[in-house]
This record gives structure tokens, C-alpha cells and sequence, in this order.
């Protein structure tokens, strides 16, 4: 088959946003609205589905009581909220530089500021999500916040939409399991319902532009998106749970976090929650070598 030409990708780009434009005018959600603020939580019921807590099935687990379990998916439910508000703001910033010197009449353009309109919704969103569930923001730890800043200040254009789909992308896999679960509290599903929507644009205008781009860099700009792009998988997989929800619930926090590491069951969780990124990253040649394995290997998001 013939490589399309440099104006055909962008005439794609062009129809692509313009689809998306046209969803995004469907179906785009205001949780200030959508969303019951005001409404009690439910006594009994769980904040994220039972399976996804990073504890279950460890020896840890079957000590603690069903109140306790799930007062600790309250925590991480806070938890994957308040990492959920760091990345789109970094996502925010990343859509910014990568439309910085381009056309702003172009529908690509109007796309990505349609994007960052729905980001802003969401962080907003996930913030009272915590303030509602009465827990600690949960925000990343200094090294973290440190890599965070790395990354959005020098990533190319492919490894940002390569960081846009890792956190999207698996998100997204929990959040499918969230809002139709009928054992979780009503206003999580309600904002994970939200999310799952509006993200599914998202992940398809990342996926679309990082194909485009992987086809077309230099060959460095390709093997510095590997390398970064495995190094970003294991801070943002570790960056999901945080530490002091373990704290929060009156257990080791070491000796938690050696549980959920070496959990079978939290493995497969989140070799799960990636396998559908993994598999695109590898088709498109994002992970390529045994190095570029070796780390999302480490990350825990690749078998």
C-alpha cells in the first residue's frame, strides 16, 4: 500500500476533528449540573468496584472488615481522583504546546481547545469529588510532582499524546468497571459515566495524531519517545494508589504497599487496565525493543 503524503495525514487530521467537534456538540456534560452535589452517600455501598481496590485478595484483605475495605476504596476512589486532576492538568498543558504554532482556524486546533474545555470540566469535577468524600488530596509526592514537570516541559509532540493515552487509557478500563457497577456510590458512577464519555474522544484524537506522528519524526524523536514513554508508565502506575491511603485506614503503610506490588491479582488488574495501550504502542512502534519491554515490564502495565 502506498504511504499517504505529508497534506493526505493532514486531511485526515481535518476530518477527524471534525467528527469529534461533532460528538463533543452531542454529547459534552457540565458536572455542576449533571451531578447531584448535594445528595447523602449511600451507607454500605463500595467507591470503587470491590476487585479494583488495590488490597483485595491479599492476606491483608481477609483481616479487615467489609467496613473497613470499603473505607479504603473510598480513600483510593480519592485517590485515582486526585492523581486524575495532576495529569489533566499536565494533559492541559502538553495540548497547549502542541497547538502553539499552528493554525487556529484549523479543526485540529478547535478540537484541542475543545479538549482542554472538557479537561477543565473534569478537573473540576474530580477536586469535589474529593472534597465530597471527605478524604485528603491526595497529590503526588515531590519526586513525582518533579518527574511531572520533566515531562510537560520537554516531551515531543508524540511522547505527549504517548503520556495523554497512558493515563487515559487506563482510567478509562477502571472507569468502565465503575458506572455500571450497582454496588458503587451513585455520584461515582455518575462521574465516572461522565469521564468515560467525554474521554473516549480524547483517546481518539490521541491515538489518531500519535500514529501520524510516529510515522513521521525523525528516527531520535522516535527512540526518545520509547525511552520516555517507559519511564512515564512506572510513574504513573505507582502514582494511581497513593501511600497515605493505607495510612488513612489505620494500616502498615510498607507493609501494604509490599502486599499490592506483589498481589497476583493487582498485577493482572493492571496489566488488564493497559493491555488494549500496550498492544496499540506496539503495532505503532512506541514499545519496539527488549529495553523499551524491560521498562513497562517495571511499570507492572506489561507482561
Amino acid at each position: 500500500m502506498a504511504e499517504k503524503s505529508g497534506s493526505a495525514l493532514l486531511t485526515d487530521r481535518e476530518q477527524v476533528a471534525e467528527r469529534l467537534l461533532e460528538a463533543s456538540a452531542k454529547h459534552s456534560y457540565d458536572p455542576e449540573t449533571e451531578l447531584d452535589w448535594d445528595a447523602p452517600l449511600e451507607p454500605g455501598k463500595w467507591f470503587l468496584p470491590e476487585r479494583m481496590v488495590s488490597l483485595y485478595g491479599t492476606p491483608i484483605w481477609d483481616r479487615l472488615s467489609e467496613e473497613r475495605r470499603i473505607e479504603l476504596s473510598r480513600h483510593e476512589a480519592a485517590s485515582l481522583a486526585s492523581a486524575g486532576v495532576w495529569f489533566e492538568v499536565i494533559l492541559m498543558q502538553l495540548l497547549a504546546r502542541h497547538i502553539y504554532d499552528m493554525d487556529p482556524r484549523s479543526r485540529h486546533v478547535s478540537y484541542a481547545l475543545t479538549e482542554m474545555a472538557d479537561e477543565c470540566r473534569h478537573s473540576k469535577m474530580f477536586a469535589r469529588m474529593v472534597t465530597k468524600l471527605g478524604t485528603p488530596y491526595y497529590g503526588p509526592g515531590g519526586t513525582t510532582r518533579f518527574l511531572g514537570r520533566v515531562l510537560k516541559t520537554t516531551a515531543t509532540t508524540p511522547g505527549a499524546f504517548t503520556a495523554t493515552l497512558l493515563v487515559e487509557e487506563i482510567l478509562d478500563r477502571i472507569q468502565r468497571q465503575t458506572f455500571p457497577d450497582e454496588s458503587v456510590q451513585p455520584l461515582v458512577r455518575g462521574i465516572t459515566r461522565i469521564h468515560v464519555v467525554e474521554e473516549a474522544r480524547h483517546v481518539r484524537y490521541a491515538r489518531e495524531e500519535l500514529r501520524r506522528q510516529m510515522a513521521a519524526c525523525p528516527a531520535w524523536e522516535r527512540q526518545f519517545t520509547r525511552t520516555v514513554s517507559g519511564e512515564a508508565s512506572v510513574v504513573v502506575a505507582r502514582a494511581l494508589v497513593h501511600p497515605g491511603v493505607y495510612a488513612a485506614v489505620g494500616l502498615n503503610v510498607e507493609e501494604s504497599v509490599k502486599q499490592a506490588r506483589e498481589s497476583e491479582h493487582r498485577r493482572e488488574t493492571m496489566r488488564w487496565s493497559a493491555e488494549k495501550l500496550t498492544a496499540f504502542l506496539e503495532e505503532i512502534g512506541v514499545i519496539h525493543s527488549a529495553l523499551d519491554r524491560a521498562a513497562w515490564r517495571r511499570s507492572g502495565l506489561l507482561r
